[in-house]
């Protein structure tokens, strides 16, 4: 088989035994991380919007590679995105998150105390467009990462592309939606399908942008890592 006929085919499809070896092989949560997790699965299927205690080991890793100073975290949910980002800042540097209820800012900032990292942290609410228009003219951002309504996924990522300084990273969850996004048929109708077809547009237009380096990695329900050129 030719080298191209290789690459198409060297991906393992992740069963529960590969998962929990994937995780054993990775630097465990800590109290804190392993105490918001559970806390947030307690709120039952709401849950599901939730990154992994990997994504979480992983949105650090970017942000110490890059010495992150401005971090835009687009989804606050539960605040593990936030936490796990402000934990890989550089001196001095801040993480301003936002999402469009506060129901469970409390749980958030709880566990951003209790990591010591809640003076690095800036909660906005409101819609995330408005959070992104609303910064100072100027700021560049080291790190974005996009976790919220899929279908604003295009919006979110007009708006914040401009914002990413040379070498920064646009970040995007969810880019695979349950594999839904090979063909956004096999979605349920209405807004599952709309969903599925609008992040499809939303993966093609990133990976032609040339702007950025792209890679979609089958991490998760899908992560997508940008560098800007």
């Amino acid at each position: 088989m030719g080298s191209a006929g290789f690459a198409e085919t060297k991906h393992l499809l992740v069963d529960q035994a590969t998962g929990d070896y994937l995780a054993a092989a990775t630097t465990a949560p800590d109290p804190v991380v392993r105490s918001l997790i559970d806390r947030t699965a307690s709120l039952g299927e709401a849950a599901g919007m939730m990154a992994t205690a990997a994504q979480a080991t992983l949105l650090t890793m970017l942000a110490r590679l890059v010495s992150a100073k401005t971090v835009v975290d687009i989804g606050t949910f539960t605040g593990l995105s936030a936490l796990a980002l402000a934990r890989g800042l550089a001196d001095g540097g801040r993480v301003i998150t936002c999402d469009v209820t506060d129901d469970s800012l409390a749980l958030a900032r709880e566990h951003w105390e209790r990591a010591g990292v809640a003076d690095r942290i800036e909660f906005r609410l409101g819609a995330a467009g408005r959070t992104l228009t609303g910064l100072a003219e100027g700021t560049s951002a080291d790190l974005v990462f996009i976790d919220a309504d899929k279908m604003n996924y295009p919006k979110y990522y007009r708006l914040a592309a401009p914002l990413v300084r040379s070498g920064g990273l646009l970040i995007a969850d969810n880019v695979l939606l349950d594999g839904h996004v090979v063909d956004p048929a096999l979605a349920g109708p209405g807004l599952p399908r709309l969903c599925a077809e609008t992040l499809r547009s939303f993966n093609a237009a990133l990976a032609a942008d040339d702007r950025f380096d792209v890679v979609m990695l089958p991490f998760a329900d899908g992560l997508t890592i940008a560098r800007k050129k």
